[in-house]
């Protein structure tokens, strides 16, 4: 298969082997990292507009009939399964947009691997949770990440540039209400803006039952404005939760994006996402599915991987078996190519063309 013609915001597509591909191989890259997590975002579209992520105006989103369907992602999602993913997370942009999201969870829930059932989990703003919780629960979700970067009503209008703070605090508190344990809030450390909110927020989060996970801020805003020098860095984020409490380092971190520290001796933790100042490559087995059908094999590869052009022009007649072996062979071919780390600290280093919300959490 030959490389499809780039789009404008779209890494460049490298060409893939679409053979049919042995699905007893799994999804192992040179490296020996053993692939178990797949992101799967459902669109570019979101509900915020975070000053980090995407401008206020002039988004330039996918074509709808660009988006993979409920069919094709749980076709995807099946093989992806058969190859040894055990966890899908649903992201977006903010994946409650998604009309049928319900369905969605329902149906990948509904897959089972090698090692039996997989787990869905959701990375979302919260918006509208409060409404479709229960449904997403009795449909299979069995776990939760939702993003707050402050808990000033102020400082979230301007942040997000939408005044929707008690709409994720709704969310917030019905996922604390669940049987969704345990509850993962999200927030982006940024200087100037919630560097002085860090303790505030974890006490926010032991207050509601929840861990907070504090991200070091990323070079994935569709403005290309990131600045390493103005970043909160992982040793920023733990000095000033030290000056507050004892923290006390969590083992056992295996290839958890997050490192996690007991706070004051527990129960409560908080965890520091580091990608930036402490990269975690060595033990990454995550892939990204991008809401247009594009396997992505890091947040910051430079190379896409089309499944939606195979997907839609394959045979009529072929047999989902067939199907199956070109979705796996263009999904190892993805994970072959993964280099040993993002190489953000190089000074050669280019940011990919998309922006987060496009490319999925």
């Amino acid at each position: 298969m030959t490389a499809v013609p780039v789009t404008i915001g779209r890494s460049p597509q490298a060409p893939v082997d679409a053979a049919p591909a042995d699905l007893s191989a799994g999804l192992v890259d040179t490296h020996g990292r053993v692939h178990r997590d797949m992101r799967i975002s459902l669109t570019d579209r979101c509900s915020l507009r975070c000053t980090y992520c995407m401008p206020e105006q002039g988004n330039e989103w996918l074509a709808r009939t660009s988006i993979l369907t409920t069919d094709e992602i749980v076709e995807v999602a099946e093989t992806a399964a058969a190859l040894g993913i055990r966890t899908f997370r649903l992201t977006g942009g903010e994946p409650l947009l998604r009309t049928d999201i319900v369905d969605v969870v329902r149906r990948v829930a509904a897959i089972s691997g090698p090692d039996g059932p997989v787990e869905v989990a959701m990375t979302t703003n919260g918006i509208r949770l409060g409404e479709v919780l229960p449904d997403l629960i009795a449909a299979g979700l069995t776990r939760l990440n939702i993003s707050i970067d402050t808990i000033d009503r102020e400082k979230f209008a301007k942040l997000t540039r939408r005044d929707r703070l008690d709409d994720v605090l709704e969310g917030i508190a019905a996922a604390a209400a669940s049987e969704l344990t345990p509850l993962k809030l999200n927030a982006v450390a940024m200087r100037g803006v919630n560097d002085d909110e860090l303790v505030e927020l974890v006490a926010f989060a032991i207050e509601v039952g929840a861990q907070l996970r504090f991200i070091e801020q990323m070079p994935l805003d569709s403005g290309h404005t990131w600045d390493r020098d103005a970043m909160v860095t992982r040793e920023d984020i733990l000095a000033v939760l030290s000056e507050r409490w004892a923290l006390e380092p969590v083992p056992g971190r295996g290839g958890a994006p997050a490192e996690k520290w007991r706070i004051d001796g527990g129960p409560h933790e908080v965890g520091v996402i580091a990608s930036v100042t402490a990269p975690f490559c060595g033990a990454c087995d995550r892939l990204r599915l991008t809401a247009d059908g594009q396997f992505r094999n890091c947040l910051f590869s430079l190379t896409e991987y089309d499944v939606t052009t195979a997907l839609r022009s394959m045979p009529t007649d072929a047999t989902p078996s067939e199907r199956s072996a070109v979705i796996a062979g263009i999904l190892q071919s993805c994970v072959h190519g993964k280099l040993p780390g993002h190489a953000i600290n190089d000074p050669s280093f280019l940011q990919p063309a998309r922006g987060m919300n496009a490319i999925g959490g």
